[in-house]
């Protein structure tokens, strides 16, 4: 502990006797000043046991002596020391009640005892006290170390907790608690994920403080990493502000932990290239190559049921932001959902795409569907305008085995077709395939294809001579039965003959011809459809 009033006063050396404020004698000193100013205020930083003679002061006077000790004290000096039998035989009296009132401690000084063996007291006493912090700082370095070699973050996050008599939480990439230190601590930390997030927009490094006297705790939050994008970020929680000692052992986390996630970051690195390798392998039909290649580092994803996802940027969006950062904040998302379930993910980023190879069913699949109804959401929201993340599509296979890898990125990439088309965030291509044709053809291009096709026939009737359009429907949907489709429409069946006659003058094509009548039937659907 740095001294305080209390031990100068118990310092045998020093012979100091307390005259008034005995009961303030606890609070810390930051240095021993000799001034014999009249207000010396103005050369004070606050924390200092004032020394003087009172060589310049009229000490006798009651009311000069309490607007000098009132000035002092609102200063923040925080004790007076008066050294007698040089101007006074003893302290007077004016001195000693004003000090009494304010209050503000007052130490007699006797004459054998310099001014100057006061100041080298306290100096010995601040030297040993950094001692005595550094000492504690490099020993829990060493814990700290120990730990993290020995158990990983979650020791290390345990000895961090207990330095500093407190709690401790470590953060994924997403913001998502991954350890804390006591068990009790992790309710705690996962309150703190918005103060989290708005900690990693800022460049790595980065810190805030929480709370404060009106909170339950004082709570400090790091990013850690080394690159643009923080990789992680540890919380640690303290009754009040940590000593030096206890920042030595938070500051030496934060460098273990940087050197974790940066090793974890060249390991990632290493794994997507072998996953790129297997990625590949997979797509040209050697499944047996890429298990050979993968090992064990994907578990029993390569033999399991998985989904293909394939995400991309729309193209408006690339010329103004980067879509590697937006995808990045997906692959993270994914990368941490897996991670927390313990299963194994596939992700690959290529370019301006990024593939990613998920267990069937598995936390990584529902993240993703997740993610992209939380930008759906987002989007409509009338709180919220659009960001750059919401320019991501994605596309979503049905669930594959190793050997239909190729058929499985297909339908994903159909899937993100049809996701960009429609404007969505993502498409599963088993919706695609369970439902029906009819909504594809909302499509702008099929629309005006439609259009085109049979606005002939729409000029026409718009004279009044005739109904060909609706002839046209109901002789379709009977599949070319005259007498159906003319009780359909309550007309004889040689008017119809005759109406079909004219739709293939007018149109100058057959209905004998089955292409023919598939275009003209899906014609008339997409401009009938209101998707």
């Amino acid at each position: 502990m740095p001294p305080t009033l209390a031990s100068l006063v118990h310092h045998s050396a020093l012979k100091l006797t307390v005259r008034a404020g005995a009961d303030r004698l606890d609070v810390p000193v930051r240095w021993a000043h000799v001034s014999e100013l009249a207000d010396p205020v103005p050369y004070m930083e606050g924390g200092e046991l004032l020394l003087i003679t009172a060589l310049k002061l009229d000490a006798e006077d009651p009311e000069s002596m309490r607007r000098y000790v009132r000035r002092l004290a609102g200063a923040g000096v925080v004790g007076l020391g008066f050294a007698v039998g040089v101007n006074y035989e003893e302290i007077p009296k004016a001195l000693v009640d004003a000090c009494a009132d304010e209050p503000l401690p007052l130490l007699e000084v006797p004459r054998r005892t310099p001014f100057l063996a006061i100041s080298k007291a306290v100096s010995a006493a601040i030297a040993a006290d950094q001692y005595r912090a550094v000492t504690a700082g490099f020993a829990a370095q060493r814990e700290l170390t120990k730990q993290a070699l020995n158990s990983g973050p979650e020791g290390l996050l345990t000895a961090l907790a207990a330095q500093v008599d407190g709690w401790a939480a470590l953060y994924d990439a997403s913001g998502t608690v991954v350890a804390a230190a006591p068990d009790w601590a992790g309710r705690r930390a996962a309150r703190l994920t918005g103060e989290v997030e708005r900690l990693r927009e800022r460049p790595a490094p980065a810190s805030s403080v929480v709370g404060g006297p009106e909170h339950e705790d004082r709570v400090e939050l790091h990013s850690l990493g080394t690159g643009r994008r923080p990789r992680a970020a540890l919380a640690v929680g303290t009754a009040a502000a940590p000593g030096t000692a206890e920042r030595y052992a938070v500051h030496s986390a934060i460098a273990l932990l940087t050197l974790t996630t940066e090793r974890s970051r060249s390991l990632h690195a290493a794994e997507q290239r072998i996953g790129t390798a297997v990625l590949r392998m997979l797509l040209a039909g050697e499944p047996d190559h890429a298990r050979a290649v993968a090992g064990d580092l994907y578990g029993g994803l390569l033999d399991a049921p998985f989904r293909m996802i394939v995400a991309d940027s729309v193209p408006g969006a690339r010329a103004t932001a980067s879509g590697g950062d937006r995808l990045g904040t997906l692959a993270e998302a994914l990368e941490s959902a897996a991670a927390r379930s313990g299963e194994a993910v596939l992700v690959v980023p290529e370019g301006e795409r990024l593939v990613v190879l998920a267990a069937d069913g598995g936390a990584a699949v529902a993240a993703c569907v997740a993610w992209a109804a939380d930008l759906k959401a987002a989007r409509t929201s009338p709180e919220r305008a659009a960001t750059e993340e919401d320019e991501i599509v994605v596309g979503l296979s049905a669930p594959a085995g190793p050997i239909a890898a190729a058929a499985a990125y297909k339908q994903a990439e159909q899937s993100l077709s049809v996701a960009r088309r429609r404007g969505r965030v993502l498409v599963e291509h088993e919706q695609l395939a369970a439902g029906s044709v009819l909504p594809l053809l909302a499509d702008d291009a099929v629309k005006a294809f439609a259009d085109g096709l049979l606005r002939p026939l729409y000029e026409h009737d718009a004279t009044g001579r005739g109904d060909l359009v609706a002839s046209l429907r109901a002789w379709l949907s009977r599949h070319g039965q005259w007498d159906a489709a003319a009780a359909d429409l309550g007309v004889h069946r040689h008017t119809l003959r005759y109406r079909m006659r004219r739709v293939e003058e007018i149109l100058g094509r057959s209905l004998d011809d089955p292409d023919v009548r598939m275009e003209l039937w899906l014609a008339l659907k997409a401009t009938s459809t209101d998707q």
